[in-house]
């Protein structure tokens, strides 16, 4: 196990395509990458918490070059195993302060990567750091859900998302801090019980868009996922699209 893998070691990266198997379905990539391949144009593009490659791959097979920047090496080798992953250029490192550039037509965090920021010092820093490797005229793109608070119920902060036999998950919120986790509990065929939880800290659109206002960007587009479908009140998820301004 690598020590400075996060909470995205050897233990959850061995299994982390499976666990998310839908999110590998050509009807929820396609339309990623087809937005991101129409924001980035030419590229480069810069993917902040690469993973196991789920969007690189595909996005760089479009042609657009990709350099990706993350902090477990246990996820990275599984991206690297794969075919297509020599085409991709990757720093290891925390996406929130490393910088490999600043000549990006567009940077990108997907699927609530964000929050793995858990605080929101840390969450300002990665608007600044993205907004630094853009070049005039780049776009940093944000994949996150809206937060879930309205299921809570008075004195309740957990909301299930996952039950069967052999698998629970549900996600914990304290509204104070707006500090949250997914936790896991799988049952194996011995019958024994395996707990994880990851930390994450939730954060709202107009909190975002304040970030980006510090960071000298300018929200161009907000939609409720990657088809450009309307952002509404009953929106559960949003993909938003930053500019930084042109000289």
């Amino acid at each position: 196990m690598h020590e400075n893998d996060g909470y995205f070691g050897e233990t959850i990266a061995a299994t982390y395509d499976d666990s998310h198997a839908g999110r590998f379905d050509p009807t929820s990539v396609d339309p990623t990458v087809d937005l991101l391949a129409e924001l980035a144009g030419t590229g480069p593009a810069l993917e902040f918490g690469i993973g196991t490659g789920r969007i690189a791959l595909p996005l760089a097979a479009r042609g657009v070059p990709v350099h990706g920047i993350d902090l477990s090496r246990a996820m990275v080798d599984r991206l690297r195993a794969k075919q297509g992953s020599a085409a991709i250029d990757i720093t290891m490192g925390d996406f929130a302060t490393t910088r490999v550039g600043d000549h990006f037509t567009l940077a990108y965090l997907v699927f609530n990567t964000i929050n793995n920021l858990t605080t929101q010092d840390a969450q300002v820093a990665c608007f600044r750091n993205a907004a630094a490797q853009l070049r005039p005229g780049g776009r940093f793109v944000i994949e996150v859900g809206v937060p879930e608070l309205r299921l809570l119920p008075p004195g309740q902060r957990a909301v299930p998302f996952h039950i069967s036999a052999t698998r629970w998950a549900f996600d914990t919120y304290d509204v104070a801090t707006q500090a949250m986790s997914s936790n896991y509990v799988t049952v194996a065929e011995s019958g024994r019980a395996q707990h994880t939880s990851i930390p994450f800290r939730y954060v709202w659109p107009a909190e975002l868009d304040l970030m980006a206002q510090l960071a000298g960007l300018r929200l161009r587009d907000r939609w409720e996922g990657w088809s450009r479908e309307p952002f509404t009140n009953e929106s559960r998820q949003h993909v938003s699209v930053w500019e930084k301004p042109s000289i």
